[in-house]
């Protein structure tokens, strides 16, 4: 396949989405028309996949050595793969939820172009690339958090918008770095710094690193930059689901794991004072965010500091500077996205359909909604890590790779009881919602005449896709951990 058509899944859901107010189509029309849009970038982009071209494209030359310009590599196409088979759902989620909502023809505008900023994101061949999709992808995401245009979406689009500027300051203080200690900004597994030309300034190199790891991990909601990600749930679900389990904090993560191993390079920062630093942050920010799960009582922010957790899951994989670890990464970023977009949903389903938005008045809910928290509970139990579930999968990987790394940095094995405590406390936000649902003390609503009831079929199909997915992935994930063995080592 020529290395043009890496082109058509960033370009495609840009040009759609920015056109569509144009069209002025009827409602139903309009929905065909996103959907098909959204299934050719999805089929394009597995083209691109199974037919990796092996020279990137070119879109414009910048100055000197630096382009802009889109290669698929083994992690890339990890993460186009899983925007291919998310989007496509959440967008016929979307449809249903955002009905009888308002300005939705501007909604699914930006909605559909935050999906072909995500591929770019992904397919970006170098730093460059990357850093600049990066920062259009907090332009575009802006507008779906503050899409209610009540009081608090403004206020946490503002918010979300300071974050995501600053952590792109520090993010651009490496990209210069790398430009001058690497002379290339290309994407190299083992990293592009020269160290003839890093010589004394290995520590000031090592601050960027962390400044840089701070900075593109804003978008994953690391501590202490994690405020805007619970705020910024007063958005849609279709758009939180999104932004907390693909889009935007997926991207921070995959940036992370892109210039850790890419850029930086592991032998850099293993063993060092800055490789202590960076675990201790993603440690640091699974505790603050399972403990303030279990405290939050709004069914739709709890899930919001859950992210919070399982994205540095992911991070403390990232950081553990190992193909093991890497490994691990890779593994929790693609189930998570199931088993939180699914948790979303269904969080979405239960406001559009009863109006409720606070755990303490979901008690008798399973009664009159049996699909929708059999399903919940699912993907509860694959967050917490129980046998059978993809959780599990991971979260073992994670622990697996912290007692490899252990035998040589003992500080290491801090990331296993942490893992342990986050799963308690998992246990505990998630069963407290699901015990309340199924098993309800008398007079609950559950108990009621209310009419409510589960949803039609556009919300029932991805949520039961998505509950396959995470049960398939529980007990046959081996062929995906082959790939994932493969990119984490360089060879796929």
């Amino acid at each position: 396949m020529s290395s043009v058509y890496l082109v058509l899944p960033v370009v495609l859901p840009i040009l759609g989405g920015a056109v569509m107010p144009l069209l002025h189509l009827p409602e139903k029309q309009r929905n065909a028309f996103l959907e098909i849009l959204i299934l050719a970038t999805s089929v394009l982009a597995a083209l691109c996949v199974l037919r990796r071209p092996k020279e990137g494209f070119i879109l414009f030359h910048l100055t000197g050595n630096l382009d802009f310009a889109l290669r698929l590599d083994g992690l890339g196409s990890v993460f186009v793969c899983l925007i291919a088979f998310l989007w496509p759902l959440a967008t016929l989620y979307a449809f249903e939820y955002m009905r009888h909502e308002e300005r939705t023809t501007s909604f699914f505008s930006f909605y559909t172009m935050t999906c072909g900023v995500t591929m770019g994101i992904a397919m970006a061949e170098n730093l460059v690339t990357m850093y600049l999709f990066y920062e259009l992808l907090t332009l575009v995401s802006v507008y779906l958090v503050m899409h209610p245009m009540t009081k608090k979406a403004l206020h946490a689009s503002r918010v979300y918008l300071y974050y995501s500027i600053g952590g792109a300051a520090f993010a651009f203080v490496a990209l210069v770095f790398v430009i001058i200690f690497g002379g290339t900004t290309d994407f190299v597994m083992g990293g592009v710094l020269d160290m003839s030309r890093v010589g004394d300034n290995i520590t000031i190199v090592q601050i960027v690193y962390l400044l840089a790891f701070w900075g593109f991990g804003v978008k994953a909601a690391v501590f202490p930059f994690q405020g805007w990600l619970p705020q910024a749930s007063v958005a849609p679900t279709p758009v939180t689901a999104l932004l907390h389990a693909v889009a935007v904090v997926k991207s921070g993560a995959f940036a992370v794991m892109r210039l850790t191993y890419y850029c930086f390079g592991t032998e850099l920062i293993r063993g060092t004072w800055v490789h202590f630093v960076v675990m201790s942050i993603a440690m640091l920010s699974i505790l603050y965010g399972s403990t303030m799960a279990v405290k939050e009582t709004h069914f739709k922010r709890r899930l919001a500091f859950s992210t919070v957790s399982n994205l540095s899951y992911i991070l403390l994989g990232v950081t553990m500077m190992s193909p093991q670890g890497l490994l691990a990464g890779m593994a929790h970023l693609v189930f998570h996205a199931f088993m939180k977009i699914g948790a979303f949903f269904c969080a979405g389903a239960v406001l559009h359909q009863s109006g409720k938005t606070y755990v303490d008045e979901l008690n008798g809910l399973a009664k009159k909604m049996p699909f929708v928290f059999t399903t919940f509970v699912v993907f509860g139990l694959s967050l917490i890590g129980i046998p059978v579930f993809a959780g599990f999968i991971s979260k073992w990987n994670i622990a697996a790779a912290a007692m490899e790394l252990g035998t040589d940095y003992p500080f290491a094995y801090g990331a296993v009881a942490v893992l342990l405590y986050s799963a308690l406390m998992t246990a505990v936000y998630v069963l407290t919602v699901a015990v309340r649902a199924w098993f309800p003390d008398q007079g609950s609503v559950g108990e009621s005449k209310e009419d409510i009831t589960d949803p039609n079929w556009e919300m029932k199909l991805p949520l039961g896709i998505f509950t396959a997915a995470v049960l398939i992935w529980g007990l046959g994930s081996e062929p995906l951990m082959q790939i994932l063995r493969a990119v984490a080592h360089g060879v796929f």
